[in-house]
């Protein structure tokens, strides 16, 4: 299945196929030097595959986890372009989940100012979301993505089968985000996840989610408006991810929790039960106060207001402005004992 991502002189296809990985280079241009970026958690032959279809190829191996997505690392990637005498008609090639995706898509955009770059996820997050769009992005301070740069990859090509590798926990990591844009785009898509066995139907999700993705991208590339919906459960979730006593989190299951205090009643009682579903977290012993401080750091807070996403009702959203007064006593109550 090919998706297109319809953006004038930045469009570009989504390929989705199993298989594809061991066929990539029927799909990109791999006919020159390519910077393959991975990490030590993605499973070697990945990586491997890709490169082996390289005409030259680059292979840089980082840590797993958040800690890479920061300076050290993205000045390792760019160094290492430099050293081999990367041009602006090479290219780098992302293998692996939303760190990789989106250090290695920013150190595309940088280099030499901007040259090619293809993501192909190897993570059910990174699959249904942060795979498409062109958000890239590194840490500082503790501050999630506060720099970065909206390049558009060239191609994304989504393998479903790799997968198969990941264990049930990294499944349900991903399963947020898709519960994220069931919840304020697409109701059908979420009922589904309600009542469907969702191990046997991977691929409708990720397509499906790709599909509201890709609608809102080409509506709103540079997220000045419809795109800050999907934002929603991340302000609060990037607070606690941000908490540095609860870095054991995965990304998805912030998100998660950060979805809870953003609606109300049945909403949220519907919400609740497809988070435990799926298998992720909605309830957490931490201190609220140092979340909240922690989101008053966040790139949506403007001055003592704050841009939040309600879902009013399933498939639905509100774009809304609050004070951060309010805000903080939203967290409190929602995580209330």
């Amino acid at each position: 299945m090919t998706l297109s991502m319809n953006l004038g002189a930045n469009s570009y296809d989504i390929i989705i196929e199993h298989g594809a990985l061991k066929k990539a280079a029927e799909y990109l241009n791999l006919n020159r030097k390519i910077l393959v970026v991975t990490d030590d958690g993605v499973p070697t032959e990945y990586a491997d595959a890709i490169a082996a279809q390289c005409k030259t190829a680059v292979k840089v191996v980082v840590a797993q986890g958040e800690d890479s997505k920061g300076f050290p690392t993205f000045e390792r990637l760019c160094k290492t372009m430099l050293e081999n005498g990367f041009t602006r008609t090479d290219a780098v090639v992302a293998v692996g989940g939303g760190v990789v995706g989106d250090l290695s898509g920013f150190a595309a955009a940088s280099f030499m100012r901007g040259i090619d770059f293809y993501n192909i996820p190897t993570t059910l997050l990174s699959e249904v979301d942060s795979s498409i769009g062109g958000k890239t992005a590194i840490n500082l301070g503790g501050v999630k993505n506060i720099i970065g740069a909206f390049h558009q990859p060239k191609r994304v090509l989504i393998d479903p089968d790799v997968l198969k590798t990941l264990p049930p926990r990294q499944i349900a990591n991903g399963l947020a985000e898709a519960i994220k844009m069931a919840a304020t785009f697409d109701a059908e898509l979420f009922h589904f996840i309600e009542t469907e066995d969702v191990m046997e139907n991977l691929d409708t999700i990720i397509e499906r989610s790709l599909a509201i993705k890709k609608m809102v991208v080409e509506c709103d590339e540079k997220e000045s408006g419809l795109r800050r919906v999907l934002n929603f459960g991340h302000t609060i979730g990037h607070g606690i991810e941000s908490y540095e006593d609860l870095h054991g989190l995965y990304h998805g299951e912030c998100i998660a929790l950060g979805m809870i205090p953003m609606c109300k009643g049945e909403v949220r009682e519907r919400i609740i039960a497809v988070l435990k579903k799926v298998g992720l977290p909605t309830e957490l012993d931490f201190d609220p106060d140092r979340v909240f401080e922690a989101v008053t750091h966040d790139k949506k807070a403007d001055g003592d207001q704050i841009h939040v996403i309600y879902a009013p009702e399933i498939g639905k959203y509100e774009m809304k402005k609050v004070s951060l007064a309010d805000f903080h006593q939203t967290i409190k109550e929602a995580f209330a004992k």
